[in-house]
């Protein structure tokens, strides 16, 4: 078996069917599908259970989130590669297949990308990828931008966990996704501390899935997905960067949190924001940091001079939609 297909579900039972059916048609038949339960209450594991009995079930005792249900499930794998999956997603015949042959191409990629696709407009990107800046904001690369726009495979900042392929093994050197943050990040966090070690991030364009985005938490903003993804935000810049360089990049990433307290208190969503950034500060504590290595400050370099560019991309980009 070369590939374990794990997929996250919570209360999801009505995209079961679109995405276990989506895998059955793969050209790339060589995996298994774990499915991880997160203690659902719509009846998601009795209609797992009738309907696909060849799907590996994991039962969580209680909603761990994102990040302890695709542990358990990458804990539980037998192939060597994980193909993370959100339950509100399809796939291409091809996908598999294709992220397959890509992260073999060299055992320094870490993850694979996909090409995902919104469901409801298949002309337009939903990520192609994570792209992360030095003021603390991630974005979804080529999020609502022609599909043809995204046809190079390219190295990238990091992949989005939603639909990505990733070398079991490397976990083993690096940790796996950290449950404190629960949900949101963790794909950057796990990425960016990949790249630390010297392994890097691949976008596949030929491996498409389709999107429909926000399956679980229900929409683009909301009080639960603010205040996570604010406090996530602080972890994984807290985690990541070592002292020096943290202390550089502080007045970037004061006035990336400023600007966007400013646009979520407009979406009256301010409460929630300030509410995520005073308890990231209150639990910091409980994070582990990742050990400063010598060996490894070239690597820290590079990608704080990634950080720039992505930020100077992101302000090109809004100069030119005005």
């Amino acid at each position: 078996m070369k590939v374990s297909v794990i997929i996250p579900n919570y209360n999801g039972k009505h995209f079961i069917k679109g995405c276990v059916e989506s895998l059955q048609k793969q050209t790339f038949q060589d995996f298994e599908i774990i499915i991880v339960d997160n203690a659902s209450s719509d009846g998601s594991v009795e209609y797992i259970r009738e309907q696909y009995p060849f799907v590996r079930l994991i039962e969580m005792e209680t909603n761990t989130g994102f990040d302890g249900a695709v542990n358990a499930g990458i804990y539980a794998s037998k192939a060597p590669y994980v193909f993370l999956l959100n339950n509100d997603t399809e796939c291409e015949s091809t996908c598999i297949e294709e992220l397959y042959h890509a992260i073999k191409k060299s055992k320094k990629i870490f993850s694979v990308a996909s090409c995902m696709v919104q469901f409801h407009n298949k002309e337009l990107i939903d990520s192609a990828g994570d792209l992360y800046t030095v003021v603390g904001w991630a974005f979804n690369r080529g999020n609502g931008k022609p599909v043809k726009q995204y046809e190079k495979q390219e190295r990238i900042f990091t992949a989005c966990a939603g639909a990505a392929i990733y070398r079991k093994s490397i976990f083993e050197e690096i940790g796996y996704f950290d449950e404190k943050f629960f949900a949101y990040r963790e794909d950057i966090d796990i990425g960016y501390r990949a790249r630390i070690h010297g392994y890097y991030n691949v976008y596949c364009p030929e491996a498409k899935v389709y999107h429909l985005g926000s399956g679980t938490s229900g929409s683009k903003h909301n009080p639960f997905k603010v205040r996570l993804g604010v406090r996530n935000n602080v972890y994984l810049n807290y985690k990541n960067m070592p002292l020096p360089f943290l202390i550089l990049n502080s007045p970037f990433l004061l006035a990336g949190y400023l600007v966007k307290g400013v646009y979520f208190t407009k979406k009256h969503l301010g409460k929630e924001y300030f509410l995520g950034i005073k308890e990231a500060f209150a639990t910091l504590k409980t994070i582990e940091k990742e050990p400063f290595q010598w060996k490894y400050l070239g690597n820290h370099f590079v990608i704080q001079l990634e950080l720039y560019i992505n930020t100077w991309k992101i302000i090109r980009e809004k100069i030119k939609k005005k």
